[in-house]
Parts: structure tokens; sequence; C-alpha cells
């Protein structure tokens, strides 16, 4: 198992992840459990992933409320003995989610711009003005002061967060083995370059669960993050 790569489980529900689980076999050590799984059972598959099947878990809750929410909520899931948990990388967001996992081993990622968006997006939801990798990399030193564990960025941002004073771990989406489907991303790297900018994880889904062979289809990325 190669621990860069971690499986995103974006399947309807705890049943389908598991038996995507099970083909991946130990050929996966990582996976990632997003919003979109957390009513078809998604808590309960990270706890049986962990406790049955000695993997690693992500959690993609991308957690955003005033400082006392988000503390209460990340101490209720610090009690699971999950591996990740994101949050927004707003510094209060960061600094309240650290007060929440104190004590525990959860490491807390901050997001900066998620990888499905452009500077189109930023200007639609009224984000300042400005080139989308500075506002990028200035959103992961600032999550970084103020205590985060990691990042969530684009592997297109990855060499110059890398760069930055106090750099951590750096998770990226949007990756793609070369002629996928991008879906909805849009800043999008091979597993081969986002490693050799300096990415610690890479995160992919369906390029993997939707392949006819899930297994060798990770195989294949495994590889390809080798010849880096």
């Amino acid at each position: 198992m190669d621990d860069r790569l971690i499986v995103a489980l974006d399947v309807p529900n705890a049943l389908a992840g598991l038996d995507l689980v099970e083909k991946l076999g130990d050929a996966v050590g990582f996976y990632k459990i997003g919003l979109g799984m957390l009513t078809g059972g998604g808590m309960a598959l990270a706890n049986e992933l962990k406790a049955e099947h000695g993997k690693r878990v992500f959690l993609d809750m991308k957690l955003f409320d005033i400082g006392a929410t988000v503390e209460a909520a990340v101490r209720g899931i610090a009690q699971y003995d999950l591996d990740f948990l994101t949050v927004h990388g707003d510094p209060h967001v960061i600094r309240a989610a650290r007060e929440g996992a104190a004590g525990s081993n959860l490491k807390i990622l901050g997001v900066t711009i998620l990888t499905s968006l452009e500077r189109a997006d930023l200007d639609a939801g009224m984000i300042q003005p400005g080139d989308l990798h500075e506002i990028t990399v200035e959103r992961a030193a600032r999550a970084f002061d103020a205590g985060a564990d990691g990042i969530i960025c684009s592997p297109r941002e990855a060499a110059a967060i890398r760069a930055l004073p106090g750099s951590r771990l750096i998770v990226t989406p949007g990756v793609r083995p070369s002629g996928s489907d991008l879906g909805d991303q849009k800043r999008v790297e091979t597993p081969a370059s986002a490693i050799a900018a300096g990415v610690d994880h890479i995160v992919v889904g369906r390029p993997i669960w939707k392949a006819a062979d899930p297994r060798a289809a990770a195989q294949d990325i495994i590889a390809q993050m080798g010849a880096a």
C-alpha cells in the first residue's frame, strides 16, 4: 500500500463503499468519506474501516460556522480516532477546530479554494478580486499561521505552498490520470505531476470506482506516483 493515495468513497451509501473497499483490498490503505456519504452511513463506515479493516480515514466535512460550534463539532468527531478532517481555511475556523481536536491524533486540514472553482466562480461569490493562485497561497499561509496541520489545494498551487515557511501537509483533489474524464474538476494535474510538486497525498475517486477493475486502476495510479 502507498498511503499517498487516498481513495474518495463518493458512492451512494456505506454498503457501496464497503464493497469498493473489499474490491481494492490491500492495494489501498487510506479512504476519504465526504458529505455525500454522510446520510448514507458515512460515520458508521468510517468507524468500521478503522476498527475492523485497519484503514486510515479522511473525513471531508469542510466545516464552517462560528468558533464555538466548530469546536464542539470537532471535539465530537475527534473521539472516533480518525486521521484527517477538513474545515474551511478561515483562521477563526482553524483555531476553533484545533481546540476541538486537542488531545487527539486528528489532523485538521484547511480548505483553500475548491478545485472545482475558477476566477469566474469567485467573482460570482463576491470573493475578493485578484489572481486565484495568489489567493490560494495566501489562504494556505493564513491557515498554517492559525495552526492547521495541513491544507487542501489544487496541485497547481502545491509547489508555491510547499515553499511557504512552516509548510505542513498538502492534500490535493483535482488529480486525474492522463486521459481521464475531468468531471467537475477545473484545476487538474496528473498523479506524477502532483507528487513532483511536493504533495503529500492525492485524492482520487471516480477514475477508480468507475473503472472496470478498480484495484488495477488504483495500482496504476500508485505506479504513476512512484515514477514522479
